[in-house]
């Protein structure tokens, strides 16, 4: 197996076990509900897995399609270290300077344009200012936000492979 399809393939993992811990443990298991920019981080998290899937699946040798899948993943990543990022900025604020509770994402959705929604989404909401679960005294955004960093470099590394290669 060569390097670019190893690193999906772990990139791909990364994705399963993140979105299922978030799936199985802590919501499932512990009852914790994802606010709105929850959801948006576990969707960059799908789209990094789904074009990590892509690149495993086919491992394909032209190089241009190759750093599309990459930019692909990468895109993903990167929005959901941003949306982290914000998530744990709004947890940090003073208590009144918390925004306040909206009516939902499923009502945003549902009544406003998408690009709409996705402003409200990043304006946050009093439901993700609370911190509901910590590891090692860090919330869930900022444990999302350090692995995104780190599948940042890990991407790096990727492209690193691709522009090496011949061809």
């Amino acid at each position: 197996m060569n390097n670019y399809r190893l690193i999906n393939v772990f990139l791909l993992l990364t994705a399963v076990v993140a979105i299922s811990f978030a799936f199985f443990y802590l919501q499932r298991e512990l009852g914790l509900f994802p606010c709105p920019l929850c959801i948006f981080q576990r969707i960059g998290i799908m789209v990094m897995g789904v074009f990590a899937f892509f690149a495993v699946l086919f491992n394909p040798k032209n190089k241009g399609f190759r750093l599309f899948l990459w930019l692909g993943s990468l895109s993903g990543v990167v929005w959901t270290a941003v949306v982290a990022a914000r998530h744990t900025w709004i947890q940090n604020l003073p208590p009144d300077q918390t925004p306040a509770c909206g009516p939902g994402l499923d009502y945003w959705v549902d009544t406003m344009p998408m690009f709409d929604v996705v402003k409200e989404v990043f304006r946050g909401s009093g439901e993700c200012a609370t911190i509901e679960w910590t590891l090692l005294g860090m919330s869930i955004p900022m444990q999302t936000f350090l692995l995104s960093i780190f599948l940042i470099l890990v991407h790096l590394l990727l492209l690193r492979k691709i522009v090496r290669e011949k061809g």
